[in-house]
């Protein structure tokens, strides 16, 4: 095997496990929100980021910051300060992007102590420290135990469709989203794709779905 050959097979082997670590963390976010809801409420309540799935990517990308940083760290005490910030920004940024884009937000701090215009505030970065705790101490090492999985052949070809699946349930749910917006603004549908969006994805599916979000008045 040429070199070239050996450098691509390493960066494929990077991508698939980039993308592994985005979809379980993704995973582990829909249940620690649920998890959080029954603690605080007593209530058991569905929490989507995506339209298919349970899926909350901003714990997906927080899951992959912290595979490329916080396993860098070896202390404690590192991995929490690293996770505080990254996992504040990180928050701080998803909420930005979605309140510009699609004009909601699906968390509010306003109300909280040392908050930072309500998308983030000190309480919710020391969770994010504690997560990179137990990413540093149980999550990473678990995930080296199973790196050897990516080499076996059906776990690729199975990685494949399921980034398309991922790919779509993305795109989806953002055209969904942003379809929304626009309806709320009185905009009728453009074209083909628009009237597939009204008919299939309607308010009241995607108001179910994200049941937390918020519209910006």
């Amino acid at each position: 095997m040429g070199k070239k050959q050996v450098e691509d097979k390493k960066i494929i082997n990077f991508i698939i496990r980039i993308f592994w670590v985005f979809v379980i963390g993704s995973v582990f976010g829909f249940f620690i929100e649920m998890l959080y809801v029954f603690v605080y409420s007593r209530t058991i309540e569905i929490r989507q980021g995506l339209i298919y799935g349970p899926f909350i990517q901003v714990y997906g990308m927080g899951a992959v910051a912290y595979y490329l940083l916080i396993s860098k760290v070896k202390k404690p005490k590192e991995a929490f300060f690293y996770g505080m910030i990254m996992g504040g920004a990180l928050e701080y940024l998803c909420s930005f992007f979605q309140e510009i884009f699609f004009g909601t937000v699906s968390w509010d701090y306003s109300k909280m102590f040392m908050n930072l215009n309500g998308r983030t505030s000190l309480l919710y970065c020391v969770y994010w420290g504690i997560i990179a705790i137990a990413f540093l101490k149980v999550i990473y090492p678990w995930f080296e135990k199973i790196d050897y999985l990516i080499y076996k052949k059906k776990i690729r070809i199975f990685t494949v469709f399921f980034m398309l699946f991922m790919t779509f349930d993305i795109a989806i749910s953002c055209m969904a989203a942003d379809r929304q917006q626009k309806r709320h603004q009185n905009i009728p549908p453009q074209n083909v794709v628009d009237e597939f969006l009204d008919s299939n994805y309607p308010d009241e599916l995607l108001d179910k779905i994200y049941n937390n979000k918020k519209e910006i008045e």
